[in-house]
């Protein structure tokens, strides 16, 4: 390969950046500073992944400064583009952002879900991205609603029971 098109320099940024959502990057306060306690780690972990460098040593976790430089900038990005949106203080009448969901599935199992930013979604806590498909049917539902549910079986639907705060 022709060496005009790589990178000179000690080689510690030539990790391809993380991707970026397309989408506006909506957070809870929660997930706000979740994801600035991120964006320190990253900053700790890079001086210390530099000061192992200098030193000629492997960083005990074998990540390297060039993985901590690619996460801080990943970080400081969703950071500064970060929307939050205040959690409701009281329920609302239709599914929202921040609002938790009891959802009832055709085989009468109940589900909880809170809809939340995509950075800080956890299916197994039940913090579901307001841009899957499920959160996308349930945004703007009422109590008695029902909503398709795209799951790996086909799509069921689900009705909406409860809303909360």
């Amino acid at each position: 390969m022709s060496r005009a098109f790589v990178k000179e320099g000690d080689g510690d940024d030539a990790l391809p950046d993380l991707p970026l959502s397309p989408h506006p990057n909506y957070t809870t306060p929660s997930g706000r500073e979740a994801m600035a306690a991120r964006l320190q780690r990253a900053q700790t972990r890079l001086s210390a992944a530099l000061a192992d460098q200098a030193a000629g040593r492997v960083p005990p976790d074998g990540l390297s400064a060039a993985h901590w430089r690619r996460e801080l900038r990943w970080a400081e990005a969703r950071l500064g583009s970060a929307i939050v949106v205040p959690a409701p203080t009281a329920t609302p009448p239709r599914v929202a952002f921040g609002v938790k969901v009891e959802l009832e599935d055709e085989d009468g199992r109940i589900w909880h879900f809170r809809l939340v930013g995509e950075d800080e979604a956890d299916a197994e806590r039940g913090e579901l991205s307001w841009v899957s498909p499920l959160a996308k049917a349930l945004l703007g539902a009422l109590p008695g609603d029902e909503v398709p549910w795209p799951r790996p079986g086909g799509v069921v639907m689900a009705t909406v029971v409860a809303l909360r705060t």
